[in-house]
Formats: structure tokens, C-alpha cells, sequence
């Protein structure tokens, strides 16, 4: 007997690998495999080790939440309380299933983007997308929270704050404060690919996944922090969507962490940094977007802040900041990108009604999938 965890389960897992070991370390199955693994799935009260699980924060025992489940046809469903159990019987796409431990498996970080995706917004796929193809990974309690639209975290209150993605000279004080403002994470390597992500969008046929194959479109790579996905969701999406359009310029539109090796006189006027690693890039216009957040307003951050921005100015680059009361403001959002557009020498201008309804709508679509509340 196996167990195969999927959607929300799956996803807690995800997260909770990616914060623990920086990397996801489960292994690949392949399609024959995968077949046998699911036909082998028949969840009786015996076959699950829900204490294995709960380690693998894919279930706990505490929580009001069932677990989910992965399981070949209606044959193999058993009735249990515990249990959630959905029904893929088409064959699924390689690399849709990976081994975690002993008999214990779960569906790709690809795939559970798109089972979670199901009836869910463009923008809220966006996002959970924009996480898994990053360097960042939210802690698995912000799972079920942002699942339901609730604003998370919720007080004072957070998980672990000592492997926080923040400054090292902060205080624990300090960084408690700012998870009041912005969404911890933690740094890891990318947990899928733009290729996995397409691949299983060619096999989301269903109108249920319309926001996934969708949200494949508009995703890119890179992005370090959920701040950086939502400054690129909102600058570069198409407008019509609510965005911004500032993927739509020439040479690749918007860059994501895209490094700056600095000449010589950009390192003499950066006291000697050698490179920049700009936030959001838009080749075209030759504009590095920086968001700065908490950590930037500290003493060392600051000096850091203004060498790096020296160099960047040697190197002919605008830099344009973007604070986090800016990330509410879409008449300064609208000018950040009209500001790239004439730069790239592109006219920026409106084709559609009621364009500020639906740049609303998106921005508050995509902080509903960090867990922010609407502004």
C-alpha cells in the first residue's frame, strides 16, 4: 500500500521541505511507476502513517483540515472522516508523482499548483506559481489561510524566527516588527521549471484549469521574495488583466534578481561592489525597479543601498524605488511603468474601459494570494 498526498497537502509539504532542507529533496518517478504508485493508493486505516505525515506537516492531527489524497478510481476510495480522496484516472504526465519517504509519496510542486488552482483567480495561481519557480518558499501554516482568502498571518503571533529570510544585523525585535508588514519566507532553490509547469498545463485540458494554463503564461523566474512576485505581477502583467503591460516591451520586458557586472568606474563610484542583482530589470528602458522593504531602511542597508545605486548610475541604469506604501498606490504604480515605457521609447496608453476597476481587482487578487488583506 502507498499513500499519495495531493492539492493542499501536498502543498503544506512542499513548503515545509523547501524551508527545511532549502531544496526539495524528493525523487522523481516514472510514468510506469507512477501508475502503480496511484493503482496502490486504497487508503484503509492500516495504510496510512499519519504520524510520518504530520512530520512532513502534510497533516495535523490539530487542525480541522482533512488530508488529501490521490487515488486511481472510485474502487479504491475508503470511507474515513480523516480523509479527502480525489479521482485522476486519466494517465497523468511524467514527473506528476515523486517518491518522499518509505511508502509515502506526493504529487509534483507542478502538479499541486494545478489541482490547487482548481476554480481559483488568475491572480492567486500567479502567485502561488511566482513562489515555486523562485528562490523563496512561504512557511506551510500559510497554506491553509491563504486557501480560504483569510489574511494570514493573523497578530503578533509567527512561526520560528530564526531562519526568517531577513538581515542578519536585525534584532529579534526588529524582525518580529516587520513580519507585521510583509510575508516571512525563507530562501531555497526553485522547486520546479517553466518546462514542468507547461508540461502539465498541456495536460490541464479541463475549463476548471483555465486560471493555471493561464497563470503558465504570465509567470516568470527569479523572483525572490512574495514583495518582488507582486511588484512584477502588477508592472507587468497585460492590462488587460489589470497589470500594467510592462512585459509586453522589448527585450524580454521585465527581468527578474537579473545581474549588473559593474566596469571600472561604476565599481569605483559603488566603493568597490562589483555587481548589482536588480530586483525587477527592464532592459529596454534600462531601469532597475528596487522594492524596498523593511530591511532596507536600516543604517547598513541604506549605505549598501546608495553605493550599489552609485554603480548602477555609472552603468547608465535608472534605479527607481518602490516602497511598500507605493505597492497600494496604483496611480504611482501607473507611473512607474508609464516611466519604463517612454524610457524604452514605447507609448503607454489604455485600450480598454474601466481600466482602474480591474487594476484594483488585480491588485487585490494577487495580495489575497500572499495573504495580504485588500486595500
Amino acid at each position: 500500500m502507498t499513500t499519495v498526498i495531493s492539492h493542499l497537502s501536498a502543498l503544506r509539504a512542499i513548503r515545509r521541505a523547501r524551508r527545511a532542507y532549502s531544496a526539495l529533496p524528493w525523487d522523481s518517478v516514472d510514468s510506469e511507476q507512477q501508475a502503480q504508485v496511484l493503482a496502490s493508493c486504497i487508503p484503509n486505516n492500516d495504510a496510512i502513517d499519519f504520524g510520518a505525515l504530520s512530520i512532513l506537516d502534510a497533516w495535523n492531527e490539530d487542525d480541522s483540515e482533512l488530508l488529501d489524497l490521490l487515488v486511481s478510481s472510485e474502487d479504491n476510495r475508503r470511507p474515513d472522516k480523516r480523509l479527502l480522496q480525489h479521482i485522476l484516472s486519466a494517465p497523468l504526465p511524467e514527473g506528476a508523482i515523486m517518491h518522499v519517504e518509505a511508502d509515502i509519496y506526493a504529487t509534483s510542486p507542478a502538479m499541486t499548483a494545478m489541482l490547487c488552482s482548481k476554480n481559483e483567480s488568475v491572480a492567486k495561481t500567479l502567485m502561488l506559481l511566482m513562489e515555486l519557480l523562485g528562490t523563496y518558499s512561504l512557511p506551510p501554516g500559510a497554506t491553509y489561510p491563504i486557501a480560504y482568502d483569510d489574511v494570514w498571518p493573523k497578530g503578533d503571533g509567527y512561526e520560528a524566527m530564526d531562519d526568517l529570510d531577513c538581515r542578519g544585523d536585525q534584532s529579534a525585535a526588529e524582525q518580529q516588527n516587520e513580519t507585521r508588514y510583509e510575508q516571512a519566507h525563507y530562501k531555497c532553490e526553485p522547486a520546479t521549471t517553466i518546462e514542468e509547469l507547461e508540461a502539465v498545463a498541456r495536460f490541464a485540458k479541463s475549463s476548471s484549469y483555465t486560471s493555471f494554463r493561464t497563470a503558465v503564461n504570465l509567470t516568470r523566474p527569479g523572483s525572490a521574495s512574495p514583495a518582488e512576485s507582486q511588484m512584477f505581477a502588477v508592472l507587468g502583467a497585460p492590462m488587460r488583466f489589470g497589470g500594467f503591460g510592462c512585459c509586453s516591451l522589448p527585450m524580454g520586458g521585465l527581468l527578474l534578481n537579473h545581474r549588473i557586472d559593474f566596469d571600472t568606474l561604476a565599481v569605483n563610484m559603488s566603493s568597490g561592489i562589483p555587481y548589482a542583482i536588480c530586483d525587477l530589470y527592464c532592459p529596454a528602458a534600462g531601469v532597475d525597479n528596487e522594492y524596498n522593504g523593511i530591511g532596507h531602511e536600516l543604517q547598513n542597508a541604506r549605505i549598501h543601498d546608495g553605493n550599489r545605486n552609485n554603480g548602477l548610475k555609472a552603468m547608465g541604469i535608472h534605479v527607481l524605488v518602490i516602497n511598500r506604501d507605493q505597492m497600494k498606490d496604483l496611480v504611482a504604480l501607473e507611473a512607474f511603468a508609464q516611466t519604463m515605457h517612454r524610457l524604452a521609447g514605447v507609448r503607454f496608453r489604455y485600450r480598454i474601459k474601466g481600466y482602474r476597476k480591474r487594476q484594483a481587482a488585480w491588485l487585490n487578487a494577487l495580495r489575497a494570494g500572499i495573504g495580504l488583506a485588500p486595500v
